[in-house]
Parts: structure tokens; sequence; C-alpha cells
């Protein structure tokens, strides 16, 4: 009697752990999928700042820097123990901050100096690819056939979302290179992250030391007085400042991180792939601009590697 009660409880004490871990993946599932709105919602903002005389490198700049701000305000108010970091894991968050944001940043405005944006943001969705096969080496992640048959598509997607086919001819070997570089810098957040996530620090505590660090190496990029005068110019302009800061990156990084504590690098990279759906379907909505036939296949195939890579575990 006394063994079939213990195997009762054990069968119960498995279904409720069962329960509980299909409950953190579909969490994390959404956490990660409202960091790719949240990323793709980024053209009102950029159509804002373009008005204000504000481009590429100094929209990055001011996104970092206002982020930071909030962050920083924020946790002195919520919690100031997440600003706490050791010394030691400094290297984390310089991982996160310039080994990621800054470089991805360059390689990813460089590229479009020379190239188109369509070029550029196919170029920087390699970044799954990098993600997978880093994630593999140095976290022993499974590379399934579902998980390859997804970044395919996902690859696929974008190429159809953002109407990269037309292109081709403004691919020379700088521009493949700047890309790749893109990619890879923009794939080394995850990678750094979960090494952060590892060694026991928050989500938000990530989410601020990388933007500080993104805001100290990117500072010399840009004409930091222009972005300065157009900050405090109004109380508009800073109160949009710091809500762009909020809703198209502290808010999204943060959601990443809460989603990549629960899953895999590479199934998150391959979900986060929702940002260039969203960014078209808005522009289709809100902007009135033109969906082709090839925006819908994109979109179908990038929504059909987010099925598919959640079918992979």
């Amino acid at each position: 009697m006394g063994e079939i009660n213990q195997r009762t409880a054990g069968l119960h004490a498995g279904t409720e752990n069962n329960i509980r871990a299909r409950s953190e993946k579909i969490r994390g599932i959404l956490f990660v999928l409202a960091a790719g709105i949240c990323w793709g919602s980024i053209g009102p903002f950029i159509r804002t700042f373009n008005k204000a005389d504000l481009y590429s490198l100094d929209i990055v700049v001011l996104r970092s820097i206002s982020t930071t701000i909030f962050l920083f305000l924020f946790l002195l108010v919520y919690d100031r123990r997440l600003l706490k970091i050791r010394l030691r894991d400094i290297w984390c968050f310089i991982g996160t901050g310039i080994v990621s944001m800054a470089f991805f940043n360059f390689c990813y405005f460089s590229l479009i100096t020379i190239s188109t944006f369509s070029v550029a943001a196919v170029m920087l969705y390699t970044a799954p690819v990098f993600v997978m096969v880093l994630s593999a080496i140095l976290f022993r992640e499974r590379l399934t056939k579902n998980k390859a048959a997804a970044l395919l598509l996902t690859v696929l997607g974008c190429i159809f979302v953002t109407g990269v086919i037309g292109d081709a001819a403004s691919l020379s070997l700088r521009a493949i290179l700047l890309g790749l570089g893109a990619g890879l810098g923009y794939a080394l957040y995850s990678i750094f992250s979960r090494f952060a996530l590892r060694k026991g620090y928050h989500s938000f505590t990530i989410s601020f030391y990388t933007f500080l660090f993104a805001s100290i190496a990117t500072i010399p990029m840009a004409d930091f007085r222009k972005i300065a005068a157009v900050g405090t110019s109004s109380l508009f302009m800073l109160l949009f400042c710091l809500f762009s800061g909020f809703m198209t990156t502290a808010l999204p990084y943060i959601l990443y991180n809460f989603g990549l504590a629960v899953m895999e690098n590479g199934q998150a990279a391959i979900i986060a792939s929702i940002e260039p759906v969203v960014a078209t379907l808005l522009g289709f909505f809100a902007f009135h601009e033109r969906l082709t036939g090839g925006n819908l296949t994109g979109i179908v195939l990038v929504l059909a590697a987010i099925v598919l890579s959640n079918l992979s575990n």
C-alpha cells in the first residue's frame, strides 16, 4: 500500500512538473514574441526622429542613452540592488553592450551607406544562424531537423518580407562582410546574455549595463551635440525620447531576456524574427504602404518558422 501511495505521489509530482514546464515554455514564447513586436514597432518613432533631423547612428545613440537613463531611474525605485554587478563578471556586459550592440550597429549602418535598407535587414537576419551554431558549441544546444528547417524558413521569409530579391546587384564583398558582421553582432547579444543569466543576473540588470556600455561605445560615432539639442528641445521631445527608449529598446530587451531564461537561444532567435513582419504590417495599416505578394509570402514563411521552431523541443 505504501509503495502504491509513493508511486501515485511520484506520478502527481511528475504531472505538476510537466504542467509547470509547459507553462514556462508558453510564457517564454509570449515574452520573445512581445519583444519582437516592440522591435517591429519602431517605424513611427524613426519617422518622428527623422523629422527632427536625426538619422541612423544618431537615433541609435539617442535610444541607448534614453534607455540607460530610464532603466537607471527605474532600478533606483524598483530595487537598487539590481544595479550591483561583480567586477569579475563585467565581461558579460561589455559583451552585450560593446561586442554585440555597438559592433552590430557600426556594421549595420555602415552597410546601409553602401547598400539598401532591405539588403541590410536581410543580412541582419543571418543572426539566428550564428545563434544556433554558437549555442550548439558553447551551450550544447541540439540542432534538430525542425530547427534547421525553421531557420531556413526564417531567412527566406525575411528575404521576401523586406523585398530584397531585386537588390542583388548591391551586394559587394564589403557589403557581404558588413552584413555578416551585423548578423554576428546581433547574435552575440543572446550568447553573452545567456552567460549573464547563468551567473544569476536579473534581466533588468543585463539590460541596464548593456545600454550603459553601448552608449559609451557609440557616442563617439554620432553627432552628440545635435542629439542633445533635439532631446532637450521641448518637454514633449524629452518625454518622447524616453518613451521611445522604453517602448522600442528597454522593454523588448527585458522581455527577450525573460524569454531567454526559459528557452534555448536558437528558438528565441527564430521567434524574434517576427520583427520585420510587424514592421511590414504596421507600414501597411498605419502608413498605407504597399503590401506585395512577396511580403505576404514572407510573412507566412516567418510565422511557419516560429510554429516549427516550437515543435522541435
